[in-house]
């Protein structure tokens, strides 16, 4: 039983003095919608009837022809048009773990359906990407000859190589991630899809036994993907992967994984890096002590340069810990005093208000949400006017016209949180600064379920 297990638990270095509530005007059941909306406008291939962006068309339709594979589907990763198995895997635990944990809040406030139909559109693609138990694809779209050009996905006259990992070119990191999130996923269907469900968790036995016999980094297989999500390393994924596998089915074998390294103290948590995930997952206990820990003078944690997904992972992670000490009716004890599961939920606020506006500088790094967001996206679709209004293609340089426009975008990328302000609380809100200006989909997937705790909990 996972109470059993002698486990090296980490110690979460968060911030805990808490700088008020921030803005209480901030509506989180707006942007717990914005945030479900932005994945309908990263979705690739044929769009399903029930589209809510509209300024979105079909694209990508052909993806994975020239391997002789349907790979049309799945979500666009960035601002750009390539779909990067590795962090769109993670996405998907990410939003499947934020359904199973905060499943009441989204039901309550309408997004249950939406989050289902988020995450299977992630999964109806990965089962695609699976077609054989030692064969993955995880990548489609160059990005060397993507990224120098500035087009619609649905104009889109770049290659579309399909790159795969298989026995002879292995991957056990994204073999793994991809298997986590298909039992991570499956818990979520089982409730009202079981069939679905069973299919999903066969697609997680297969990978996970795939990534345990053929190791190695998938970026030595799939090198295109090295300059962009290379990976650090394997051994989290299979620990993540086993912690979800052994959720989802109850056999202790996929406990085995854990008497290998957990992994130590982690600060971050990440598309790169599980280790937290799967300790918080395992242990149910765990110290969120401040120690060591950077913070903006607005009170914003401070990873690392522009990039608010560590934010958004470590407050779904201090929620998530709230709402397991609330069930235990548990505290912790760190230097300076002890911390109640409420602590852990005003910190969440604190680092959620910061991003939805509460900061020196009044924006909101939520795009759409209130009136002061980021206007021009570094984001293909969202900065050219949609094919809607204007069917003539677009060219692979005629879309630095818009690209190099100091408008802001015609098409409003609703529910993105960009990659957020330098360590001075400042940011440029240009195009081209795609540091600070480009949302992905790992950012927004933690946050699914912490608006729907925050739109119920302070209302």
């Amino acid at each position: 039983m996972l109470s059993s297990i002698i486990f090296g638990l980490v110690s979460l270095c968060i911030f805990l003095l808490v700088h008020g509530d921030g803005v209480t005007s901030i509506d989180y059941g707006e942007a717990l919608n914005k945030s479900l909306l932005y994945y309908e406008a990263q979705r690739s291939g044929k769009l399903p009837p029930n589209q809510r962006v509209q300024w979105r068309g079909y694209s990508a339709l052909s993806d994975g022809s020239e391997a002789g594979v349907d790979l049309e589907g799945g979500y666009y990763d960035a601002g750009d048009n390539v779909k990067f198995g590795f962090p769109f895997s993670f996405t998907i635990t990410m939003l499947s773990w934020s359904t199973i944990e905060f499943q009441a809040q989204l039901k309550e406030k309408d997004e249950l359906s939406h989050a289902l139909e988020a995450i299977k559109w992630g999964t109806d693609y990965l089962i695609k990407a699976h077609p054989e138990p030692h064969v993955l694809y995880g990548q489609v779209g160059d990005g060397d000859s993507d990224h120098p050009c500035w087009q619609r996905p649905e104009d889109m006259t770049t290659p579309r190589p399909a790159y795969r990992i298989d026995e002879d070119n292995p991957g056990a990191d994204l073999a793994a991630e991809t298997a986590a999130a298909f039992a991570a996923a499956s818990l979520v269907f089982k409730p009202t899809n079981e069939i679905y469900a069973s299919l999903l968790l066969t697609h997680a036995k297969q990978l996970f036994e795939f990534a345990s016999n053929y190791e190695g980094v998938y970026q030595s297989s799939i090198t295109q993907a090295a300059k962009f999500y290379s990976s650090s390393g394997y051994e989290d994924e299979l620990l993540w992967a086993s912690v979800w596998l052994f959720l989802a089915t109850g056999e202790e074998s996929y406990l085995d994984t854990l008497e290998g390294s957990s992994g130590g103290t982690r600060s971050r948590f990440s598309w790169d890096d599980k280790y937290l995930g799967a300790q918080v997952l395992v242990s149910k206990v765990i110290s969120f002590c401040e120690k060591n820990v950077i913070k903006t003078l607005g009170g914003l944690l401070w990873f690392i340069s522009y990039d608010l997904q560590y934010v958004t992972t470590a407050t779904f992670i201090a929620t998530t810990y709230s709402e397991y000490l609330t069930t235990y009716s548990a505290t912790f004890d760190c230097p300076g005093g002890t911390i109640q599961p409420n602590d852990l939920l005003v910190f969440a606020k604190s680092q959620v208000d910061y991003i939805l506006g509460s900061n020196p500088r009044n924006t909101s790094y939520m795009v759409g949400l209130g009136s002061n967001y980021p206007k021009q996206v570094h984001h293909r679709g969202a900065s050219i006017v949609s094919i809607k209004i204007n069917p003539e293609p677009v060219t692979c340089l005629g879309g630095f016209l818009y690209f190099n426009s100091s408008e802001p975008d015609p098409n409003v990328l609703d529910g993105a949180v960009v990659s957020g302000p330098d360590e001075n609380d400042n940011f440029n809100d240009l195009r081209s600064n795609y540091e600070q200006a480009e949302p992905t989909t790992v950012t927004t997937a933690p946050l699914v379920g912490v608006l729907a705790k925050l739109a119920l909990s302070f209302k």
